[in-house]
């Protein structure tokens, strides 16, 4: 793999940076929000963030240019844009390390948004347990509205932002965008049925643009350094740009490392991830966070844009990639993440509340070696009653584990009913009463 100059870690690559204001600026920080608002008119902004073919990095990949440009431009009432920190995705933690390490990068990107769509408030919603997060953020805004990088009548240019840092509770289903609205106006954190689309009716009913961490520390960098400079990284045109992804698992260097999208998992795992931990061999990985469809080491030379997974039969989601290594049994690391997605259902939708205990329970009594050759069918029939009939995605992510491994490790499944039926045979050998001949 070549080597690479990062973009979105750079800062804190370098030796004894924390992060401050002072430091920030010394390496180039608020220029590009200096220059929108000495005079670049806000549709500008959009258009070159549209033909950057920067995409959402939170698990959608939506471009982010076209979500700003739907954000009706004659609204009379307030606008909205929500910063969407709500890292809950299993094997996720990029934003983690950038708000903490580099705050003020995701300011500006920020409130360059801001600008653009013609908001003058925005909103972290930050996943509660990072409170060490949320206290930096805090830190960061008040010393960039007291520099005068936020706030009112920003650099003399007229333009208000400001920005608030609300932490939620902890629960999975606010990483969904209406789900994070509902709980930043104080309600359940539900998904919403969706037309009306947030940038329309999002927070309050008003017109309001979300977008992850991630994906709003790259525009800073767009604005200072050109569309086509953006859009001749990657796999242009779909899919461009770097991206964090976060390495976890049975490796020798898990970590977060930027990327082309170009890149390969090859270069993530065994280049630089050091290759698995052990002298054992790579067995499966899951190439975008918890809720991605498991892979094999067949698709270790895929390409980490959305389009080459989601060819492989899975999806980047949120860049979340755990190796595993052989011996890992497949029905266990399906119920884990089964019982993950099973406590953390908002109940809203039957399908999703109903059929997450009755997978769990299946995928417990396989486990447990009580299985039954049936449970298989039941278990696919099941899924295929979630995916696609809830209100959010999240019917479709908690079905992702148990259909892939049921697609490349089916004969794990089957050799535990095998044990099972053993097991049931030598029990039922044993009740037979043995009838003595005189």
């Amino acid at each position: 793999m070549k080597t690479f100059d990062p973009i979105l870690l750079k800062n804190m690559q370098q030796p004894g940076y924390t992060g401050s204001l002072a430091e920030y600026e010394r390496a180039g920080g608020y220029q590009a929000l200096k220059q929108v608002l000495a005079g670049v008119p806000p549709d500008d902004v959009i258009d070159l963030v549209k033909k950057s073919g920067l995409r959402g990095r939170g698990g959608a990949g939506f471009p982010t240019g076209v979500k700003w440009g739907f954000i009706p431009k004659d609204h009379p009432g307030p606008k909205y844009l929500c910063c969407n920190a709500d890292e809950s995705e299993p094997g996720t933690f990029k934003d983690r390390q950038l708000m903490e390490r580099d705050p003020h990068q995701v300011l500006e990107g920020i409130a360059i948004a801001c600008y653009a769509i013609g908001a003058q408030t925005a909103y972290i919603y930050i996943r509660g347990e990072f409170r060490l997060g949320a206290k930096i953020l805090e830190r960061a805004i008040a010393e960039a509205r007291e520099a005068g990088h936020v706030g009112a009548d920003v650099y003399g240019s007229g333009v208000t932002i400001q920005i608030y840092v609300h932490a939620g509770a902890g629960a999975y289903i606010c990483g969904e965008e209406t789900a994070l609205l509902e709980s930043l106006e104080g309600k359940r954190g539900k998904p919403r049925t969706k037309p009306p689309f947030p940038a329309t009716h999002g927070l309050y009913q008003k017109p309001t643009v979300v977008n992850n961490v991630e994906t709003l520390a790259n525009v800073p960098h767009i604005v200072k350094r050109g569309s086509d400079w953006f859009a001749s990284i990657g796999s242009p045109p779909k899919s461009t740009g770097t991206r964090i992804f976060c390495l976890s698992g049975h490796v020798c260097r898990p970590g977060n490392y930027e990327l082309p999208v170009n890149a390969t998992f090859r270069d993530l795992i065994y280049e630089l991830g050091g290759g698995m931990r052990s002298d054992k061999p790579l067995k499966a990985f899951i190439p975008g966070g918890a809720s991605a469809p498991f892979l094999t080491p067949d698709h270790v030379d895929v390409q980490l844009d959305f389009e080459s997974v989601a060819l492989a039969g899975s999806m980047s989601g949120s860049g979340g990639v755990t190796a595993m290594e052989e011996g890992t049994s497949m029905v266990w690391a399906a119920l884990r993440l089964m019982e993950f997605f099973y406590h953390e259902s908002c109940g809203k939708c039957t399908p999703c509340r109903e059929g997450s205990a009755w997978i769990v329970q299946i995928l417990q009594r396989i486990q447990n070696k009580q299985g039954r050759r049936e449970d298989l069918g039941t278990l696919t029939d099941v899924c295929g009653n979630i995916g696609g009939r809830t209100v959010c995605a999240f019917g479709d992510a908690e079905i992702a584990p148990v259909l892939s491994t049921l697609k490349y490790w089916r004969h794990e499944y089957e050799a535990l009913i095998e044990e099972a039926e053993t097991l049931n045979a030598g029990r039922k050998a044993k009740d037979i009463p043995v009838l003595s001949v005189s």
